[in-house]
C-alpha cells in the first residue's frame, strides 16, 4: 500500500466553526472525525488541521494502513436504502399521494428542504 498515491490534503471535507466553549475556532474533517484543531482565527484553524491531516496520512502510509479517500473523489450511485417503521412509511405514502407525488419524489423534496 505504500506505493499508492496519497490523497491531496486540500481535497478533504473541512468545516471551521466558532467554539463558544473554547473561545476559538475549531476545524474538523469529515473523513477524519477524531481530529480537530483549535486556533484564534478561521484560517489558522484550517491550516493547523490540514497540517495535522498531512502528518496523519504520512503515519498511516508508513504503517501500511488504508488512508481514507476524500468524499469528493468517491463515486456515488445516487441510491441508498432506508428502513423506516411501518407507520412512518404509511404516513409518508399518504402525504406523497396528497401532494400528487411518488413516494420517492416526496422524500427527495423533503430531504432537499432539510
Amino acid at each position: 500500500m505504500q506505493n499508492e498515491p496519497r490523497p491531496e490534503v486540500s481535497h478533504y471535507t473541512y468545516r471551521v466553526m466558532w467554539s463558544a466553549e473554547d473561545r476559538e475556532f475549531v476545524a474538523t474533517c469529515a473523513e477524519f472525525p477524531s481530529l480537530s484543531w483549535l486556533a484564534p482565527s478561521q484560517v489558522e484553524a484550517l491550516q493547523g488541521l490540514q497540517d495535522l491531516v498531512r502528518e496523519v496520512i504520512a503515519d498511516m502510509a508508513e504503517q501500511d494502513e488504508q488512508v481514507p479517500q476524500p468524499f469528493a473523489e468517491r463515486n456515488y450511485s445516487g441510491k441508498f436504502n432506508l428502513r423506516v417503521g411501518e407507520s412512518l412509511h404509511r404516513e409518508l405514502a399518504i402525504q406523497a399521494a396528497e401532494d400528487g407525488l411518488s413516494l420517492n419524489q416526496y422524500v427527495l423534496r423533503r430531504l432537499r428542504a432539510a
